[in-house]
This record gives structure tokens, C-alpha cells and sequence, in this order.
């Protein structure tokens, strides 16, 4: 029997940490000064092993995103043809008598992978999986004074993963200094189990460590504070507590008129934790959450504090173009921002655990989250993949992933698999049922699914025990199979009324930014690949229409580095291309995902030799209808409407005005004898018009440069993104130029991440010179801990040079 599934709430107004910590509690974050040797160095571990010849980086690091892409390096198309190998790092840490006295850990948000972590020549451990978060506890190995940490890396037993991983301390390291009571690390657990708009129960679960060797006697205060750190409401109640030991408190806290956490809302609250001995407080852990009702219901799909939300969602990989693994949260922010303007509110986690900064971001931006953990169990896909630790590993990852993610609100299901073979196995289902068993133990408030793949398979088809072993039936391509290319989920709703659905991965419309051409045809000019996009439109219908349909996240939301073939170095999936620039089918999603009138037109209309050749033209819209006019001349007012209305208050009376329809698809389209000039496409809503305008070229001018930030922060982390679009002398973008361009990078800054979107560019992403692709380019530019200005100017041959400043404060 399903479960009906009431969900917890959380939030974070400081981005960089899953619990924030003040008063006794020390929560360091040690990324700064480590050095690093891309070699297996014997005597590495030791204390006194000399580092002086060592690089000094700080981190998170990857260190395959600063190679060449090679065609016979290890990780083959899938890893994106970068190398990997082995790598040391290690780092001094000063401390003092007092901290070495107290409970301290480290703790890794993600390290790729196999790694191995001493401290003044002592093991802490081995961990073999790269996307997981974990920690070590080493007051037992300390000293005051200098202590040393050392970290081997082994990635080079490939291929390990799908896709692009990264190799190195790719995220950020934590040390924490707590006394000898205190909270445990990803200790603190917040629910509600009761919301409406008038109150909510706040439910705190936490868990404490008591190394004193001591019995413990004191009090547990829960205080809730708002997004703007006032207090709204509290509890205390008694503790006493063996000597080293672990004890687990629970308290219910009544939140008045709570201000829910929601997509369109998504506002924050944090619980304070407060450990006391007599009147002494000895330790403090902050806690963001949010406060917000989420059920799943089988005819109505999803429900958000009592609203029916259809999930929009995308699939995204843990890469982030040039910079690699080692993304910059600020970085995520753009990249978030791009896919909340084309209307996404939903986003899977394909196939691992992310960082904790990502979901704290989705917290603060009101993102839905599926949160994805394995992409292999017992059955492997790859080489060297997960399925070699799965059987002893996948209980302590699964537990260490759900206490660290489960106070996010944007986490609303989690996935244990990524088209996992057990699915389709006799005995696949019990090896789903120990998983689930642990989610659900661990974090009783969130439904779990898997992706299947295999549900309508010819061969080894999922069983029903499977499926049925999972509180939500995840469908991956659910058009794939046979009939169900027309009727998707409803032969199952017919044949499992009781099932809850959703489209964990379906297509979407993929392809080449600003690249139209045929698939195989190079002669033929296609403004889309249409077949594609009649595919994701049926998909789109049906979704929208059947409300027992969760939602669905396409394939994929961004293009990522990995599952490619030579010459190709990523895949070009994503409807948003490597570099974070919207290719035309993101304006598809756009016209059908969001209310504020927009059109978009494709191809381009540089087309110098083909005049008088007939071309498709086509046009996304959320507009009633759109004319066509080249040059002036009109091609013809077309229109469409879905859902399309029907009569409403009498026969043949109609709430709207009705629309003229030509069309029964999701886009128009007319066929245009090419000339060259301006080609314009004219909506209308509501009695208003909205235009767009696309314009035959001259040759390239100039390079004109813009960024997302004028201004970022001198802390050595921050960065701005920095646009190159190549010009004619009007200023219009010219959308075929590949002209070659350097940067030159002065002042308090440096360049982090260059790239143009072309899947067949070979140049390291770290290169100061590299060629536009289709008229664009992106730098990354990074503080680098001095206030000032960084200056950066471009150079193209035959071209001015241009520059532009960004202040660092």
C-alpha cells in the first residue's frame, strides 16, 4: 500500500554551509593555501615529508578541467576525453591547546574519488565515492600547533562514472571545533508535520555526542528564527545523558501565521540549537528549514501547501563547463537564473549527489529537487563504476546523504537509481527494498522513486515488484516503448490506478547552438530538429493535460562534458549550451512554461549564397498570434492555442475571444524564399504586440564585452561572467563568426574558465585564447582576495581592442 507523504521544510540564508554555527562551535572552511602535486608521491602522507616544490591552489579543484582534451585519454567519450590519474594534497593547520582539547573533524563536501586522508602521518580513512559528502573525526592525532593534513586522490582506474566527474578536492573542506558535548554532524533533523496559513508545527530531531567521559546534565533550547534573524518562537527542556555516549532529543515548537516556503515564495526559517550545561552554553548550531505542506496524490499529482504544482523540471550534471567540477557558487547562480526564466521550477539531480551549496541555492530560489544518490548498484554500466563498492558502501552513503540533504524544503522526493539494471532482475526488488527501507527510516517524510528505463522494454522488462517497490514510479522516455509513443503513462494508469507518476527523464529538443543543419544532411538548412521537437511537444501536451502526471525533467536542462564522441567533447542535450547561453529550443520550454508574452524566431538570416532558397522559419510564442513580414512583405498571420478552449456559459459563447488557429502544434512555421534584409515576427495578446527582429549581418566589426556582475566580492571566490559577442558595424551580433580571440587578465583578478559552446573545441578550458563559436564567447573571471579592479581586454586580429573593468570590493 502507498504512503501519503508529508513533507519537511528548510532554508539557508548563508549560502556556503548546510548548518551555520556561532558561540562555542568553531566551523571553519580550509580552502585556502593547499598544495598540490598531480603525481602518486611516495612519503606524501608524513608529517614531515618536504611540499616546498608543491603548487599552492586553493580550493574546490579539478584538476582534469586544466588539461587539453585528448582523443585517447582514459576516460574515453564518456568522461568528456580529459585525463585523470592521481593526486596529493596536503595543508598546515595551526592550533591551539584549547582546540586540540575539544572534539574536531574534517569534513569533505565532495572529493573524486578513492581518496585517502591522513593527519600528522596518521589514516583517517578510505572512501571510494567522489560525489558523497563525509568527515573524519582527528582530535586523537592532534597537537598544538602546526598539524598537517594529507590527502591522496585516485582517479585513474577509468571509466568509473557517467558522465564528466572531475578528478581532485573539488569542493569545499570544513574543520570544526566543538567541545566535548555537542551536536553531531548533520545531527539535526527538521519536519513539519502540521501547516496551514494560520499555524505550523516545527518538529527538531537531534542528535548528541557526549566524549567527555563524563554523565551529562543541563537543557536543550530550540529557538525559530525567521529569514531576518528575529525570534519567533522557542523551547527548552532538560538533558541528561550517559558519558560517552549519543542520545537523540525531539521537540515540537507551534510557528504562528508561518510565511510558507513555496516556488513562487520561498521563504526561509532557521532553527537554533543551544546545548547547556548547568548555565554554561557549550554548543550552537544553526539550522535552516522551511516551513511547507507537500503531499502526493495519485489523481491530482503534486501538491504544495495545498496547490496542485506541475513539476517543470530539467535534468542537470554536477559540471559546469570550463571550470569543471569546481564550480563557483556563483556560477550555479546564473545558470539557475537562466533556467527560472525559461520557466523551470523543477530540477533532478542526475545522477549523484550534488553540492550543498546547489541546494541551498535551490532553497533560496524556490526549485523543486529530486534528489539523486546512486547511478549504479549491484549491476554495472562501466568499467570501474560504483557497483565494485555498492555492496559495501551504499548503506553508509545512502545514511551520510540523506542526513546531509534532509533539512533542504527544495527537496521534495528522493531517487535511489539511474536506470538501474535490478530493475528488470527477479530479484532486483529486494535489493530497491534495503534502500528504501533506509530513506525512510532516515527520513520518513519524502516519497522515493527510481528512474526505470525498462518499464515497456522488449527484454528484461521491469517488474512489477520493482515499480511497486517504490513510493512514486519514476519513467524514464515513457513514449519510448511501442504504443506508448502515443499514450505515455495511460496504459499503466489503466492497468495500476494506484501508481503515483512521474517522468523522471524525457526527451527534449537537443542540438548545436546557432548550428542549422540536418542531422546527417549538411546541405539543408532546419531552423530546429523538428522531429525532436513534435516528440517533446506530444510529451508537453499530454503532461499538461493529465493531472495525475507529477511532472516530468527533460533531458537535459544544460549541456555538461562527458557522454560524447571524438570529435565531440560534451553532449549537446541540453537546451542551454555549456557555456550557459539558451539555444532556440529554450525559448519552446519558455512559450509553454511561462505567462509573460514573449516570441522567439529561428535561424539566423545570414545566408549569402542560398538566395531565393526556400527556408523554414519558425516561431516559439505564447502569443495569440504572430505575423511573419520579410523585408516588409507579410507571410502570413498564424496562430495557435493549447489547451485550446471549448464553449463556456451556452452553446457557442466563449469565455476568451476565440483564435484563428493554423496550427495544432506548440510553434508556428512558414517556408521563406531567402533574401537578404530583416526578418520580423510580430505577437499579439490582448489587444498588444510584441516584436522580434532578426537581421542579416555584415562582416565582424568588433568584439563587444558585457558581464553578468560589474562588481563582485574581493574574497578570492566570487567571479563574473564575461559575455564576448562578436559585431558588425550596426551592432548586431554576427551569428556565424569564428574570429580568434585573447584575453589579457590584469589586476585583482584571474581567468578561471574560457569557453565558446563548440562541442568539437579542443583547447584547454583554462586557455587565455580560443575562437567565438556562432558569435559568442564566455570568460570566467574570479576575485582573487585584493580589492580593486580587474581589467580585461580582448584582442581579435584586424579588430580593435577591447576591455572592460570589474570592480572587486
Amino acid at each position: 500500500m502507498k504512503k501519503s507523504f508529508l513533507l519537511p521544510c528548510f532554508f539557508f540564508l548563508t549560502i556556503l554551509s548546510a548548518q551555520a554555527a556561532t558561540g562555542p562551535r568553531q566551523r571553519m572552511l580550509i580552502d585556502a593555501g593547499w598544495k598540490f602535486s598531480q603525481t602518486d608521491t611516495i612519503g606524501a602522507l608524513n608529517e614531515n615529508f618536504n611540499d616546498s616544490q608543491w603548487r599552492v591552489l586553493n580550493l574546490p579543484h579539478d584538476w582534469s578541467i586544466e588539461n587539453a582534451f585528448k582523443q585517447d585519454a582514459p576516460t574515453g567519450g564518456g568522461g568528456g576525453y580529459l585525463p585523470t590519474g592521481i593526486g596529493w594534497y596536503r595543508k598546515t593547520i595551526n592550533l591551539s591547546k584549547a582546540q586540540v582539547a575539544k572534539d574536531v573533524w574534517i569534513e569533505f563536501d565532495g572529493v573524486y574519488q578513492r581518496s585517502d586522508v591522513w593527519v600528522n602521518g596518521q589514516h583517517l580513512g578510505h572512501y571510494p565515492n567522489g560525489y558523497n559528502s563525509f568527515y573524519y573525526k582527528l582530535d586523537k592525532y592532534l597537537k598544538p600547533g602546526k598539524n598537517v593534513i594529507a590527502v591522496r586522490v585516485d582517479n585513474s582506474l577509468q571509466p568509473n562514472t557517467r558522465w564528466y566527474s572531475g578528478s581532485g578536492i573539488y569542493r569545499h573542506v570544513w574543520l570544526t571545533v566543538a567541545e566535548p558535548v555537542h551536536v553531531a554532524q548533520w545531527g539535526t533533523f527538521v519536519s513539519t508535520p502540521k501547516v496551514d496559513s494560520a499555524s505550523a508545527t516545527v518538529s527538531i530531531k537531534v542528535r548528541l555526542e557526549n566524549t567527555s567521559g563524563k554523565r551529562v546534565s543541563g537543557a536543550l533550547r530550540f529557538t525559530i528564527l525567521d529569514s531576518k534573524g528575529r525570534e519567533v518562537a522557542s523551547k527548552e527542556s532538560a538533558l541528561t545523558f550517559a558519558a560517552n555516549g549519543t542520545t537523540e532529543q525531539e521537540q515540537q515548537i507551534q510557528v504562528s501565521t508561518p510565511a510558507l516556503w513555496s516556488v513562487e515564495t520561498p521563504n526561509m526559517y532557521s532553527v537554533r540549537t543551544q546545548v547547556l550545561q548547568g548555565a554554561k552554553l557549550v554548543d550552537e548550531v544553526v539550522t535552516p528549514f522551511g516551513i511547507r505542506d507537500i503531499r502526493y496524490d495519485v489523481n491530482k499529482g503534486f501538491l504544495l501547501n495545498g496547490k496542485q504544482v506541475k513539476m517543470k523540471g530539467v535534468c542537470l550534471h554536477h559540471d559546469a563547463g570550463s571550470v569543471g567540477a569546481a564550480v563557483p557558487e556563483a556560477v550555479w547562480v546564473r545558470r539557475l537564473k537562466t533556467l527560472r526564466e525559461m520557466g523551470c521550477n523543477a530540477i533532478r539531480t542526475s545522477h549523484n549527489p550534488m553540492a550543498p551549496e546547489f541546494l541551498d541555492l535551490c532553497d533560496k530560489m524556490g526549485f523543486l529537487v529530486q534528489d539523486e544518490v546512486f547511478d549504479e548498484w549491484l549491476g554495472g554500466k562501466v568499467k570501474f563504476g560504483y557497483n565494485k563498492y555498492f555492496e559495501k558502501w551504499a548503506q553508509t552513503d545512502l545514511v551520510n546523504f540523506i542526513h546531509r540533504d534532509r533539512n533542504h524544503p527544495s527537496v521534495v522526493m528522493y531517487s535511489a537509481g539511474n536506470e538501474i539494471g535490478e530493475q528488470g532482475s527477479p530479484t532486483g526488488h529486494l535489493v530497491l527494498k534495503g534502500l528504501v527501507e533506509t530513506l525512510h527510516r532516515e527520513d520518513p517524510t519524502r516519497p522515493v522513486t527510481t528512474g526505470n528505463d525498462l518499464i515497456a522494454a522488449d527484454g528484461r522488462r521491469a517488474t512489477v515488484a520493482f515499480l511497486e517497490g517504490e513510493d512514486i514510479v519514476g519513467y524514464n522516455y515513457p513514449d519510448r516503448w511501442h504504443e506508448r509513443r502515443e499514450l505515455f503513462y495511460g496504459i499503466d494508469r489503466h492497468e495500476h490506478p494506484n501508481w503515483k507518476m512521474v517522468g523522471t527523464e524525457v526527451s527534449n529538443v537537443n542540438g548545436i547552438r546557432g548550428r542549422y543543419f540536418g542531422r546527417r544532411d549538411t546541405t539543408t538548412i532546419v531552423p530546429i530538429d523538428l522531429p525532436r521537437l513534435i516528440q517533446a511537444e506530444q510529451q508537453m501536451k499530454f503532461v499538461k493535460m493529465h493531472d495525475y502526471v507529477i511532472g516530468d525533467f527533460m533531458w537535459t536542462g544544460i549541456d555538461y562534458l562527458g557522454e560524447s564522441r571524438w570529435p565531440n567533447r560534451n553532449s549537446s542535450s541540453g537546451v542551454i549550451d555549456l557555456c550557459g547561453f539558451p539555444k532556440d529550443a529554450y525559448y519552446f520550454y519558455q512559450s509553454q512554461w511561462t505567462e509573460k508574452p514573449m516570441v522567439h524566431l529561428a535561424p539566423h538570416w545570414n545566408w549569402k549564397g542560398r538566395e531565393g532558397t526556400v527556408i523554414p522559419v519558425i516561431a516559439f510564442t505564447n502569443c495569440d498570434s504572430v505575423e511573419l513580414f520579410v523585408n516588409g512583405r507579410s507571410f502570413g498571420l498564424k496562430a495557435l492555442e493549447f489547451p485550446r478552449q471549448g464553449t463556456s456559459g451556452g452553446w457557442n459563447r466563449y469565455a476568451r475571444p476565440q483564435v484563428g488557429l493554423t496550427t495544432g502544434d506548440l510553434h508556428l512555421s512558414w517556408d521563406v524564399p531567402y533574401t537578404p534584409g530583416t526578418i520580423r515576427a510580430v505577437g499579439r495578446k490582448n489587444g498588444k504586440t510584441y516584436v522580434q527582429e532578426i537581421h542579416t549581418t555584415s562582416a565582424p566589426a568588433s568584439i563587444r564585452l558585457s558581464a553578468d556582475r560589474g562588481s563582485i566580492n574581493a574574497d578570492g571566490t566570487d567571479v563574473s561572467h564575461l559575455k564576448f559577442e562578436v559585431i558588425d558595424a550596426d551592432g548586431r551580433v554576427v551569428p556565424t563568426a569564428n574570429v580568434p580571440i585573447s584575453l589579457k587578465i590584469e589586476g585583482s583578478g584571474t581567468l578561471i574558465g574560457f569557453d565558446n559552446g563548440n562541442p568539437t573545441e579542443h583547447v584547454s578550458m583554462k586557455s587565455s585564447t580560443r575562437n567565438s563559436f556562432n558569435g559568442l564567447a564566455l570568460a570566467i573571471i574570479q576575485s582573487n582576495g585584493e580589492k580593486g579592479t580587474i581589467k580585461v581586454t580582448a584582442t581579435s586580429p584586424g579588430m580593435k581592442e577591447t576591455s572592460f573593468t570589474i570592480a572587486t570590493k
